[in-house]
């Protein structure tokens, strides 16, 4: 972990803006211990390759680094196999950094390696949610947040969610029960544009949605291979997965630049790109 003296600010208003700086750990003692998603079922007899799978995400944080990014790190912990995923840890909302409560018990002491960084870097948060929810499920869109509704992010949080922050609209959205968290199905591109699984939701989400975007659709192919699990980061440059070359595709005619990489160990265990980066500030 970096001693580096480092600013405090953190600051994200939406899912694509001029990613600034970003927290990650390296899988350095990443494998499926306990199958907790559809994903780990389809690998877990194989498992994770731990050096291919680091030096996929080494390729990661160098090419967020190139393109400007600060990053820092927390010491991975070896009793922790999904560490990795530091999406779901937390999450910020503006000027804000809500810690998450987490469901799965093989994850719940992940908070706590964050909490003790964020208070070396003298960083403020907020937790103590009356039930789980994880930053997987929350996509921020300005005054907006779209929240999931997942096994692992409940109802009751949501409604603390609002209560939390009265100048945004929270908007649940009802996922089916298969689907790990809403970042698997659905992600934000730009002002209008989203990536989007359609069967993972009701009509009634699926109306929310288009009422608010243009549409990239997601085939189940691409979505059971982390297709919307991307991470944009700023001038409409998204990193995606090198796999999905249709999604990517579309993604470049509807004016992105695709940043493709292979993270194909890292997938096995059910998160991509969004999921391997705790965003602390846009610009």
């Amino acid at each position: 972990m970096s001693t580096i003296a480092r600013s405090n600010r953190i600051h994200c208003k939406t899912e694509y803006g001029i990613l600034k700086r970003v927290l990650v750990v390296q899988p350095s003692f990443m494998k499926i211990a306990e199958v907790i998603n559809e994903t780990q079922k389809h690998y877990a007899e194989r498992n994770i390759d731990i050096p291919l799978a680091l030096r996929q995400h080494e390729d990661f944080v160098k090419l967020m680094r190139e393109h400007g990014a600060e990053v820092d790190e927390i010491s991975a912990d070896p009793d922790l196999p999904e560490q990795v995923f530091t999406r779901d840890i937390a999450f910020v909302i503006h000027n804000e950094l809500h810690v998450s409560s987490l469901r799965e018990h093989v994850r719940i002491q992940e908070t706590n390696h964050l909490i003790q960084w964020l208070q070396d870097q003298s960083i403020p948060y907020q937790g103590n949610f009356p039930s789980s929810i994880e930053g997987g499920d929350v996509l921020v869109h300005n005054q907006i947040v779209w929240l999931g509704i997942s096994g692992r992010t409940s109802l009751e949080s949501s409604e603390h969610l609002q209560q939390r922050l009265p100048d945004h609209q929270v908007i649940p959205l009802m996922l089916r029960k298969d689907i790990l968290h809403l970042d698997c199905v659905f992600n934000i591109l730009d002002e209008k544009t989203a990536l989007v699984y359609s069967p993972a939701f009701t009509e009634e989400g699926l109306d929310h949605i288009h009422s608010h975007f243009e549409i990239i659709p997601v085939t189940e192919e691409e979505q059971f291979y982390m297709g919307p699990n991307v991470l944009s980061i700023g001038d409409k440059k998204v990193i995606s997965l090198s796999k999905n070359e249709r999604l990517n595709a579309r993604m470049e005619a509807a004016g992105f630049h695709i940043l493709p990489l292979d993270f194909s160990e890292i997938i096995k265990s059910g998160g991509s790109f969004r999921c391997c980066t705790l965003p602390l500030e846009r610009g």
